[in-house]
């Protein structure tokens, strides 16, 4: 059963932890043995992450030293960062795997992923990136570089960039060819470096952020995949979250997805795009399946024992 996997960002770095390097791979060892565990069972595991915090820190890390030398673009340090926790990824899991006598080589894709440039999220950015700047700073910054800024809840102004929906995976193909020859591959990392495609089919990065749960349902698709698995922190998808009436779902229809989200049920930063990912994959051909869950309790969802799954 070919499953792909988005690890949210609990897999990646521990709340209130040091952002480390050295911290964050004590995260990822710990993630690498849930992910094992699938690979153990026979699943074959397709992995994509997110890189918010990490390309974050990046680009403050441009922007402090540019004056020492020229800061990379955007969509330069989401490559970047693709490549770190790639990196931290594919050596955590190779060694977890190794321990279990397991010999499955593991390997990552520096992705790109086809947006339109017409995309309405360009028309409003809306990401956050990079650190905060005072007005007179901010004000600079548009004129020069063009940049879009908000202030942000008194804190100061910050860039914003666009979130686009995913259209194509560019390395698609060499992606179902490692997995083919028996890799576990890690790709579309933070959502893929988002790329424009020109009229003489050159690809152009652009300054955005593709939401990496709709990332992975795309990266799902085009692999026809079984499984959609979207790990979070949370065992289940609730309704009324929070609320004393809170309601946790074990199983979710298509039909009472979409009056989920037309009732506002979800958060837009939080749970909403993986719920909208989630029933995206399971419309898209019959026999798939989409499932919400948290990382420790992934192979008992995968067998039923755990997590939302979306059905009908």
């Amino acid at each position: 059963m070919r499953v792909v996997v988005a690890l949210g960002g609990n897999a990646l770095q521990a709340e209130g932890a040091s952002p480390t390097a050295e911290a964050q791979l004590q995260v990822v060892k710990q993630t690498a043995v849930h992910l094992a565990d699938m690979v153990e069972k026979g699943y074959e595991v397709i992995i994509v992450h997110g890189n918010g915090p990490q390309v974050g820190r990046l680009v403050i890390q441009n922007e402090y030293c540019s004056k020492i030398t020229p800061a990379m673009p955007f969509d330069v340090c989401g490559a970047m960062s693709q490549g770190m926790i790639g990196y931290h990824i594919q050596q955590a899991l190779r060694d977890e795997l190794t321990k279990r006598g397991i010999n499955k080589p593991v390997a990552s894709v520096i992705t790109q992923v086809v947006v339109n440039k017409n995309d309405q999220g360009f028309k409003k950015p809306t990401k956050p990136i990079g650190p905060f700047y005072n007005e007179e700073e901010a004000k600079k910054l548009i004129k020069e570089k063009g940049y879009a800024m908000v202030e942000d809840s008194g804190r100061g102004f910050r860039r914003v960039v666009a979130s686009p929906q995913p259209e194509r995976i560019v390395e698609i193909n060499t992606i179902r060819t490692l997995i083919e020859k028996g890799n576990i591959v890690i790709t579309a990392g933070g959502g893929g470096v988002p790329v424009v495609e020109k009229e003489d089919r050159s690809l152009e990065g652009v300054a955005a952020v593709i939401d990496k749960d709709f990332a992975a349902g795309k990266l799902a698709d085009e692999l026809d995949a079984d499984v959609l698995m979207i790990l979070t922190a949370v065992d289940k998808v609730a309704v009324n979250f929070g609320k004393p009436d809170q309601r946790n779902l074990s199983s979710m229809t298509m039909a009472e997805a979409k009056r989920y989200i037309a009732e506002g049920q979800f958060a837009p930063g939080s749970m909403l795009p993986k719920v909208k990912a989630a029933l995206k994959f399971q419309e898209s051909k019959i026999g798939r399946k989409s499932i919400i869950a948290s990382l420790d309790k992934a192979l008992e969802a995968l067998q039923g024992k755990s997590g939302t799954v979306f059905v009908g």
